[in-house]
């Protein structure tokens, strides 16, 4: 399993629902209330910084006040330009890392559907009442939907850097669990399980080649989803736009001051104030979404949709299911 990103937290399979990745779940409050929200907001991630960036200013208009040097950036002019051109690059910045959330997305919303559409099919074509062989019937569809879930639950836990260890324990047999458990890619595993099921059945005569290929295509389908989430998940926006940003818009916060207490006095703080919130506002989601696999309130609930899928393939067997983990203070696990 790959080794966890640098702002993963490892946690332990029982405490999954109590700590780590979450999204913001919570109705739009009306406009005026919009202007005082601060839960699921950025605002407690930047204030620290944006208060930083105030200070500063003060600073700047007292020194003026006092008849100090004249300010070396005595005009707001080239600071303007500067400010553009942060805009234009913080907007490409974040649309990329927008692509990347929506892509992970989509390929979550696409695992659902085999998810769902293997299990219907498996139970459509092997429970159908006959028990001439220990794979055959309701046994082996019901150890190919427990594998379905439990891959989801192995896929959630591998791209979060967490241990499925709980989770494939009950829903995989012996010895199928400790091979799983023994593999440095788990949800790769279990699709391995898939394959090699699906080919004794085919050997043994309960399924035809036109129902074994069909039912193998979903097989990769799953492994495109698998691959899709790792690409995503190694294949991070090149460094040097993070940092060549990240330095930009904290330059240009810092010099913006002495480019406004001339003109605007000690309004000065409060509009550097403003813009600092914006440019770091924008600097740390788009770090929060070029990551949507990670532990930060706006990106995916992996293992809500993983409980969902658990839910919806336990139904089709018509076993108990567990209660959908929903959001605690606006936040969803």
């Amino acid at each position: 399993m790959p080794g966890p990103l640098p702002r993963r937290a490892l946690a332990a399979p029982g405490d999954l629902e109590q700590e780590g990745p979450a999204v913001i779940v919570r109705p739009r409050p009306s406009p005026l209330r919009l202007l005082f929200v601060v839960r699921g907001t950025i605002l407690p991630r930047v204030l620290p910084h944006v208060l930083g960036i105030a200070v500063l200013a003060c600073i700047v208009v007292w020194a003026f006040r006092q008849g100090e040097p004249r300010l070396p950036i005595a005009s707001p002019a080239p600071l303007s330009l500067l400010g553009i051109a942060l805009s234009i690059f913080l907007g490409f910045r974040n649309n990329a890392c927008y692509d990347r959330w929506w892509e992970a997305r989509k390929q979550w919303g696409a695992l659902l559907i085999e998810l769902r559409e293997f299990s219907h099919e498996v139970i459509a074509l092997l429970d159908d009442g006959r028990a001439e062989s220990p794979v055959a019937g309701r046994q082996a569809a019901r150890r190919l939907v427990h594998r379905n879930i439990a891959f989801a639950h192995a896929l959630a836990a591998h791209l979060r850097g967490h241990d499925a260890r709980e989770d494939l324990s009950r829903l995989l047999p012996e010895p199928e669990c400790s091979r799983v458990l023994a593999s440095g890619n788990r949800p790769n595993a279990l699709l391995r399980e898939h394959t090699g099921e699906l080919a004794s059945l085919r050997r043994e005569g309960r399924l035809s080649d036109i129902t074994w290929n069909a039912l193998n295509a979903r097989v990769h389908a799953l492994m495109g989803v698998l691959c899709a989430c790792e690409r995503i998940r190694l294949t991070p926006l090149p460094f040097t736009y993070t940092v060549l940003l990240h330095r930009t818009a904290y330059l240009f916060c810092l010099l913006l001051p002495f480019g406004l207490a001339e003109s605007l006095g000690w309004f000065t703080p409060v509009l550097t104030a403003m813009i600092a919130y914006t440019f770091f506002g924008l600097d740390w989601l788009g770090d929060e979404l070029e990551e949507p696999f990670g532990d930060a309130p706006n990106d995916l609930p992996l293992f809500a949709l993983a409980r969902t899928a658990e839910i919806n393939l336990l139904e089709a067997l018509g076993e108990p299911q567990p209660e959908p983990l929903r959001p605690r203070d606006f936040i969803l696990r």
